[in-house]
């Protein structure tokens, strides 16, 4: 099974689902350090709206400066295009299968996927 991770080396839960997931027999990875290499604008939405989250479930608060900017009560757009532009503002972990995307918190919400 493929299975394609937003990674930040950084985040303990991401480093901890990445564990959990090169642990797993069969599974072919691929890493992707978003702070460096984050998804363009549609597929941050087609991972968001795939996770069953709206946008703003998917924004980060902890360490960013969402709250102070008013993201956390703005429409979808914003945050998306906040997001897309500041990869910092994406929660981790995101995981992608052909079985569905999760947010990984906790870490073990990727078995649901695999």
């Amino acid at each position: 099974m493929k299975a394609t991770i937003w990674h930040n080396p950084a985040c303990g839960t991401s480093r901890r689902t990445l564990a959990l997931l090169e642990a797993r027999e069969g599974v072919e990875l691929t890493v992707v350090e978003y702070l460096t290499h984050p998804p363009a604008r549609a597929k941050l939405a087609q991972l968001v709206h795939d996770a069953g989250l709206a946008p703003r479930e998917a924004l980060r608060l902890k360490g960013t400066d969402a709250q102070a900017r008013g993201l956390t009560g703005a429409d979808e757009e914003t945050v998306l295009d906040a997001m897309a532009a500041e990869p910092i503002l994406i929660e981790r972990p995101l995981v992608e299968t052909a079985r569905g995307v999760r947010l990984c918190r906790p870490p073990e919400r990727v078995e649901e996927i695999l």
